[in-house]
């Protein structure tokens, strides 16, 4: 197994879930303790985290679970009351929507949907969760938009004063940026990082695994603007404690070096996660 200890990861679906998971909370506090993990980011469609983070910290007896809210219809969408409430709770990402994002429902053939800009402006809810995030100095993630509203939403985060902004896997096709896309954004942010997860959605519940895709983009754009989560817990995938090790093993067995591995594992998620 690779050295995991120290080692962050940012996106983890678990149970209690709308959807079925490869684990509920208390496996995945169990799965962390065993691989020595440093912490993880339990992430949800639907419901706000950071209690369930709370309570898992409890059992733990150190801080090892962090929180976040999505922002799909269950939370009222751009719902700036509830972004400041999971903050205060200690969530520290907020992902624009995901699942009822409208460039998702658009993709999937469905009506409907949020849309965070209107025209070359993101909508005024926008703007007041990103005063939110500013404050509680949290990770802004793009969730599921389209490739037009992330450039709108990465140059208004940055004007807003957001120092830490994360892509959410660009190469998921519903969202769909290309290596020269991500290139073009790294050459003009320093503070906006692309997540890379271990697999990828390809349509009617079937996954594949992204990891050749994701070295070929560490190599062209850079691992300092790469980090590095798993997106665990659909049932069609390992489990977390097999998706991580093997994740950064098959970049060890590539070719990708100690200090960047340590960057992409350790340093960048604590720098997200405000606790240098």
């Amino acid at each position: 197994m690779a050295e995991l200890k120290g080692v962050f990861d940012l996106h983890i679906h678990s149970a209690p879930d709308i959807r079925e998971r490869k684990h509920d909370d208390l496996e995945l506090l169990r799965q962390a303790q065993n691989m020595e993990v440093e912490g993880f980011v339990l992430k949800s469609h639907q419901f706000p985290t950071a209690e369930r983070a709370w309570v898992l910290n409890k059992l733990a007896q150190k801080n090892i679970a962090y929180g976040s809210i999505t922002l799909n219809y269950a939370v009222g969408g751009l719902n700036p009351a509830a972004v400041r409430y999971a903050m205060e709770l200690g969530a520290k990402i907020v992902w624009l929507p995901t699942i009822d994002a409208k460039n998702h429902r658009l993709k999937e053939g469905k009506q409907g949907g949020i849309s965070v800009i209107r025209g070359n402006s993101v909508v005024a809810e926008l703007l007041e969760i990103m005063e939110i995030i500013k404050e509680y100095n949290a990770v802004l993630a793009t969730g599921h938009i389209s490739t037009n509203e992330i450039d709108v939403v990465l140059k208004t985060a940055t004007d807003a004063g957001i120092s830490n902004i994360v892509v959410t896997h660009p190469e998921f096709h519903i969202v769909g940026l290309s290596i020269k896309e991500q290139i073009d954004i790294a050459s003009k942010y320093d503070n906006v990082y692309f997540e890379r997860t271990f697999a990828q959605p390809i349509g009617k519940g079937n996954y594949q695994n992204n990891l050749p895709a994701n070295l070929e983009a560490i190599n062209k754009v850079g691992y300092q603007t790469t980090l590095v989560s798993t997106d665990s817990g659909q049932i069609e995938n390992p489990p977390w404690n097999e998706s991580l090790p093997a994740y950064i093993n098959f970049l060890k067995e590539n070719g990708v070096k100690k200090e960047a591995l340590d960057w992409m594992t350790k340093k960048l998620p604590a720098k997200l996660l405000n606790l240098n």
